[in-house]
């Protein structure tokens, strides 16, 4: 065999052409490339027809273009280990109150929830996010009074939340009470009083629990790619159309998350400058 067998010319598969398409919908997820790039590219993928067409398209982003034979992992990463056991940290906790009158607080990242955390909002906000916090005791409670101001508390999955606070002209959010928590999870009891204000209670993933899954999800695309017979599918056009839909509506989905964060910390910023984190 020449080395021509593995030249420029040689033809491109579907899975070629889908894996430089993973490159630049990653691109895009980046920044590294706006929307009409993306399209423009992704439109030269689909019609190349060799290795030498292919090549171009990612030459100026992180990931090589594609060179034959192109490589692609098919082991999926291990998922981080560690449960709720390793959670339950105990001692005093790394805050116990927090206060912001006309002005903000924040809880959020590596911290430790003590046995029993006070904070109080006077024309103002907070947020508490225990998605990757550290837990003082397997019960905690969250006492907090909202006066023309609210609080914001963000749990993981699995946390169980009960709801006990009392609201005049105002509020506690009781969505997520009642959700049965994982064994060993901790237990998150939310008390306090609302005036003229509200306690709001959401369960979300963090950024990296999303990804994550993301990625199993394109894995498993990818995987069933792989499993399917020569020539099943090859120039399905149409099929290549709903998996770029499918992506494009994750993509906005993820966009709107990112606004929502620069939009809380621009919030953060300006309570700062208000009257500084208490």
């Amino acid at each position: 065999m020449t080395d021509d067998a593995t030249g420029p010319e040689l033809r491109a598969s579907d899975a070629d052409r889908e894996r430089v398409a993973e490159v630049l919908r990653d691109a895009l997820a980046e920044g590294r490339l706006d929307m009409e790039e993306f399209e423009e590219r992704l439109e030269a993928t689909y019609k190349a027809r060799t290795y030498g067409e292919l090549t171009p398209i990612t030459r100026d982003l992180p990931a090589a273009g594609v060179t034959p034979p192109p490589p692609v992992s098919l082991v999926k990463e291990p998922v981080p280990s560690g449960g709720w056991a390793g959670r339950i940290a105990g001692g005093e906790g790394s805050s116990s109150w927090a206060v912001a009158v006309m002005s903000g607080f924040q809880r959020k990242g590596r911290w430790t929830v003590p046995k029993v955390f006070n904070c109080f909002a006077f024309w103002g906000g907070g947020e508490i996010d225990l998605r990757e916090a550290n837990f003082a005791d397997r019960e905690v409670e969250i006492n907090c009074v909202a006066i023309m101001g609210g609080v914001n508390i963000i749990v993981p999955p699995g946390v169980e939340v009960v709801v006990r606070g009392i609201g005049i002209m105002g509020g506690f959010d009781h969505r997520e009470e009642g959700v049965p928590g994982e064994p060993g999870a901790p237990r998150v009891i939310v008390n306090g009083f609302a005036f003229w204000g509200g306690v709001g209670i959401e369960r979300k993933l963090t950024r990296e629990e999303r990804r994550r899954l993301k990625e199993e999800r394109r894995q498993e695309k990818l995987d069933r790619k792989g499993a399917q017979p020569l020539g099943e599918g090859f120039g399905d056009h149409r099929r290549m159309l709903e998996e770029h839909r499918e992506w494009r509506r994750d993509l906005h989905e993820e966009r709107r998350e990112r606004h929502e964060e620069r939009r809380e910390r621009q919030r953060e910023r300006r309570d700062r400058r208000r009257g500084g984190e208490y």
